[in-house]
């Protein structure tokens, strides 16, 4: 039954206030269409240290998203650039170096702390007029049959929308009502993720070394404003220099990892980090997260488009999960706007198809990527490990290819919308 007395008419409705939902609603909103987002946290909550300790990278394409729609400035200033990235496979001699400076003066990307992300988003979307947030909110039934898609809200409000969005991540619950069947898989590994304190500077160099349990990334963050907590007990030392590590782990090792008091979990730290940067521990909490793949077998329907890890999620190895997610924001907010832009209804299923056949392929191509490398390198079987090393080597003496490369991980490759070539809507 469609529902009635609709008591909100807007262009847009996004059910997700995360980062690409938030991202979303400010492309849209800035290029002046109507759009709430709900979501069922707070912002108080989402932009706290203990929501999401995790760092993202984030590419320079999608840096120029951010640029576009007026959000970068917001964050720029506790943004590391990335400026070197160093592959090696375990303690092998050969390894694959990407410099920025191969490419011109752009860093490859940066690396930033998602609350920073998050609040800047937050702040962002707040001046926008056009934009209005329901959170903490969530939407109890749709209907998007008819000409308009129609939302209840667990607060009664009824809502009138021309497209809705589903910005919630792998779980998507407007994914599922939808009908829309995913394909998944799990891997026999866990995501740890934590901030270490190091004694020598990072020098913007992001590390991805292949442990046989899996990629190990030591990825550079801002220093902090003063020493951690646990400075007292090694004065001599300037704990100020921090780096995001994501360490994956087996899943049979990795509950008992993190179990550990702080000391002995060090203790395991180190003997997979080295003392390449000096002295090491970790500070703050620690998370963790189970790793799999999940893809949508379609990622639109009538009046209804999903983004982000609603549409595709995949494993952290080249952490690109992120990058993925804006580069949908910029295509579907670029089709939206062009479509209002010459009166068409911006739902109508031929218009979010274009969406559609722009992401698909670059979204199957990085997780058969992702997914392959994982498979490749989490292995100890020695003729395996001694192609893959002799493959690292090669490349790095390639330098038409590493440079190719380098721009696919820059996310300058491909058909682009026109806010990831620095253009505006």
């Amino acid at each position: 039954m469609p529902l009635q007395n609709e008591h909100e008419e807007v262009d847009v409705l996004i059910v997700g206030g995360g980062m690409v939902g938030l991202t979303i609603a400010a492309a849209l909103g800035g290029a002046g269409l109507e759009v709430l987002v709900v979501d069922r946290s707070p912002p108080p909550h989402q932009t706290a240290p203990a929501f999401d300790g995790r760092a993202s990278a984030i590419a320079y394409g999608s840096r120029l998203v951010l640029e576009g729609i007026g959000v970068w400035s917001r964050m720029a200033a506790e943004a590391e650039p990335i400026l070197d990235i160093r592959v090696s496979d375990g303690d092998a001699p050969f390894f694959l170096h990407y410099d920025h400076r191969d490419l011109g003066e752009a860093p490859l990307g940066h690396m930033v702390e998602n609350r920073v992300t998050r609040r800047a988003l937050h702040d962002h979307v707040s001046e926008l007029g056009t934009v209005r947030l329901r959170a903490p909110g969530s939407v109890t039934g749709f209907d998007r049959a008819g000409s308009r898609a129609h939302a209840l809200l667990d607060d009664g409000t009824r809502v009138a929308a021309s497209i809705v969005i589903a910005a919630e991540g792998k779980r998507s619950p407007t994914r599922t009502a939808a009908g829309i069947r995913v394909t998944e898989w799990t891997y026999p590994q866990t995501g740890i993720v934590c901030t270490v304190a190091h004694e020598e500077p990072h020098r913007g160099i992001a590390h991805e070394r292949f442990l046989p349990a899996g990629p190990f990334a030591i990825l550079p963050i801002v220093d902090a404003d003063e020493p951690d907590a646990d400075a007292a007990a090694a004065p001599d030392l300037p704990w100020r220099h921090r780096s995001s590590l994501v360490w994956t782990e087996r899943n049979a090792i990795a509950p008992r990892i993190l179990e550990l008091e702080r000391p002995a979990f060090d203790e395991e730290l180190r003997r997979r980090f080295g003392d390449f940067l000096g002295a090491v521990r970790s500070v703050g909490p620690r998370w963790s997260y189970p790793l799999s793949v999940l893809i949508a077998e379609r990622y639109v329907d009538h009046r209804l488009a999903l983004i982000g890890d609603a549409a595709h999620a995949i494993h952290p190895i080249a952490g690109q999960g992120l990058n993925l997610g804006l580069r949908d924001v910029a295509a579907l907010a670029e089709v939206l706007v062009d479509a209002a832009r010459v009166g068409l209804d911006i739902g109508d299923l031929s218009v979010l198809e274009r969406y559609q056949r722009w992401r698909r392929f670059d979204t199957m191509t990085l997780t058969m990527v992702t997914d392959g490398l994982n498979r490749l390198f989490s292995n100890d079987i020695a003729p395996v490990r001694l192609v893959r090393d002799l493959g690292l080597a090669a490349v790095n003496r390639m330098p038409p290819l590493k440079r190719l490369l380098m721009r696919h991980a820059m996310g300058t490759l491909g058909e682009l919308p026109r806010l990831a070539r620095g253009q505006p809507l």
